[in-house]
């Protein structure tokens, strides 16, 4: 017997939460794309060659999954080093988190994080 295909989550709401999370705690860095289910940010750290911002984050609706990249993470991995054991049970590769729901814990963690990376991609 084939197995049905759960239905996929509704995302918006955890998408517009991390959004206003990430617009909120990385209010110097500047946003590139605002669409639909999906925001992205750069700076305020530039590149010391090219002088542009350097890429700070994304929030991302997916197919199953709402991914919160923090370049940061990816450039200072001592950022991340003290994550809780279920936000890091999240993490998905050096800079990215994926959540199916809304996690006031998780994100409030996700926020103070995001915090410490705005202050740092200074």
């Amino acid at each position: 017997m084939a197995r049905s295909a759960s239905p996929a989550p509704d995302l918006g709401p955890v998408f517009e939460a991390l959004r206003a999370s990430m617009v909120r705690d990385a209010a110097a860095a500047t946003v590139l794309r605002n669409n639909p289910g999906h925001i992205e940010l750069a700076g305020p750290a530039r590149d010391p060659v090219s002088g542009e911002p350097v890429w700070f984050g994304m929030v991302k609706t997916g197919a199953r999954a709402v991914s919160y990249h923090l370049m940061p993470l990816y450039r200072d991995p001592a950022l991340g080093a003290a994550l809780s054991p279920a936000l890091e049970k999240r993490r998905q590769g050096k800079s990215c988190f994926n959540f199916s729901k809304i996690d006031p814990a998780l994100f409030a963690e996700l926020s103070d994080l995001t915090l410490r990376c705005a202050k740092e991609a200074k």
